[in-house]
């Protein structure tokens, strides 16, 4: 074992806790040493808010007496989710800045950051979101300084002399291929540009839409991202002149390597309570939030966290950014959505949720989107919203849901 894999196994001590950058901060090292002496993991608890698709390893399925507590579930930390290692704390991202922020401290923080510039600074690169706020409180703090880490030329930094201990590397950090919206997201986009208006707060949240929307905004201009993660259609909108010559912020960049270091050195990167924080985003003039759901009932209230009766994912920042742009003068919280699943037989505009929980609700949602159309929640009544939405729904499941509506109407 070399000396640098020992310096980190020997960071585990039995009964700490220990945080683990998630996002594209992951230090995927970490992986390798852990899945060499798994043992150095018993009665450890881990914490950290991994983000399904980005981090899928399973560090609490690497021993039977590890605990990982985390605020989303990564689809392949399942089977440690029903064995009882992994623990979901369900909680918006400015809620898990709350929490990290007044939680006992961490006794070891584990982070991803860049050398140290000639002011003795490490920056945290394309992903600030949770680290700035763990490193001041954890009791020690062990960072992977990857050489190949792009510095965020605007964003967070820790001291190098802050780190009690340093692992020296050069390595891949997590990226990602934008994948091309066809069908019916390709559809969804150009229905959300007309929407955008020039001048706009920008903020895209996880799924094809949203993302896709962005390619058709090249001839808007004066927008400002706001979001809480970046990907390539950012870089398309600046090419194409539609984007503000500053006030751009962001804590995560997520695509290929050239991509996320033209974002590091074009974007402002922040930590969660500015990306994500009430008070923050009150300053974003007219911003438009636009967010993905997994279904979306007659009453407006939205699904993000549950697929198929089964916990996926977890809140992120979509509630966050759905009331912030609701309060928004000028401002538009927008769901954009397919409005069928499973090769049309599963409608995803639906009577009402039959899920546990309600991750958005009707009062934090403007518009609605599918490829059939704008359903428009914004001072309309109760039949008028569930009118709208059957209205955009997919035209096999219209004659049902406007049924299972006049029943529930009768119970009313």
């Amino acid at each position: 074992m070399n000396t640098d894999a020992a310096k980190v196994l020997a960071a585990f001590k039995p009964g700490s806790t220990v945080y683990v950058q998630g996002g594209v901060g992951e230090p995927l090292a970490l992986r390798d040493i852990l899945g060499r002496d798994p043992e150095v993991l018993a009665n450890v608890t881990l914490t950290g808010c991994p983000i399904p698709g980005m981090n899928e390893f399973d560090y609490a399925g690497l021993h039977p007496r590890a605990r990982f507590v985390t605020f989303m579930l990564p689809a392949a930390w399942r089977p440690s989710f029903q064995a009882g290692r992994v623990i979901v704390r369900p909680a918006s991202y400015s809620q898990i800045a709350a929490a990290f922020m007044s939680d006992p401290p961490v006794d070891l923080a584990i982070l991803q950051v860049t050398p140290p510039d000639a002011e003795g600074m490490c920056s945290f690169g394309p992903c600030s979101d949770f680290g700035p706020l763990i490193w001041r409180r954890a009791r020690r703090r062990l960072a992977f300084v990857n050489a190949n880490l792009p510095r965020a030329a605007r964003g967070p930094v820790i001291p190098w002399s802050a780190i009690d201990e340093a692992v020296e590397i050069d390595a891949p950090y997590i990226t990602a291929d934008e994948a091309a919206a066809g069908g019916e997201q390709a559809i969804i986009a150009r229905r959300l540009v007309d929407l955008i208006p020039d001048g706009a707060s920008i903020q895209t949240g996880i799924g094809g839409a949203p993302a896709a929307a962005l390619l058709g905004l090249g001839d808007r201009r004066g927008l400002v991202i706001r979001s809480g993660m970046v990907t390539p259609a950012y870089q398309a909108l600046a090419e194409a002149g539609a984007l503000a010559s500053e006030g751009h912020v962001t804590g995560l960049a997520l695509g290929p390597d050239a991509f996320v270091r033209w974002a590091t050195q074009t974007v402002g990167f922040a930590d969660t309570t500015i990306t994500h924080g009430a008070a923050s985003l009150l300053g974003a003039e007219r911003l438009h939030a636009i967010n993905s759901a997994l279904e979306v009932d007659l009453f407006g209230q939205a699904n993000v966290e549950w697929r198929g009766g089964k916990l996926s994912s977890g809140l992120g920042g979509a509630p966050d950014f759905a009331r912030a742009a609701r309060r928004s003068p000028g401002g538009r919280a927008i769901l954009a959505l397919p409005a069928t699943a499973a090769r049309g037989t599963v409608s995803r505009i639906v009577a009402r949720l039959d899920v546990p929980t309600v991750s958005i609700p009707r009062d934090d949602t403007d518009l609605v989107v599918t490829e059939h159309g704008v359903a428009d929640m914004r001072g309309a009544t109760l039949d008028g919203r569930a009118e709208a939405l059957i209205a955009i729904a997919a035209p096999d499941h219209r004659e049902r849901l406007a049924a299972e509506w006049a029943s529930m109407r009768r119970s009313f």
